[in-house]
């Protein structure tokens, strides 16, 4: 499984219903789980993004489809970054030349 960061920032719709972004956020997680894709945490956050969220997904594609998936609704525009940890990034570093 492959780890990625989501940060998301509420659209005018998502701002306008933001009272249930929490019951959204439920609803995303079950999605979730159909999709392969485990939410490991969601938090709402000051500063630039609204929302932040750690997920395990099998693979880029199923990633994209989430991401796709989660932009549909309306509520929340995402933006999908790919994270490695301390091992995984040793791997990349030896294949370096």
């Amino acid at each position: 499984m492959a780890t990625y960061i989501v940060l998301g920032d509420f659209t005018d719709q998502g701002v306008r219903n933001v009272k249930e972004t929490t019951k959204r956020a439920d609803a995303i997680k079950a999605m979730s789980g159909k999709m392969g894709v485990t939410i490991k945490e969601i938090y709402w956050t000051l500063g630039k993004h609204d929302v932040v969220a750690l997920l395990d997904a099998p693979d880029n594609e199923t990633m994209t489809a989430w991401a796709l998936s989660v932009g549909a609704a309306g509520n929340v525009r995402t933006h999908t970054l790919q994270a490695f940890n301390a091992a995984e990034m040793n791997r990349v570093l030896a294949k370096m030349g």
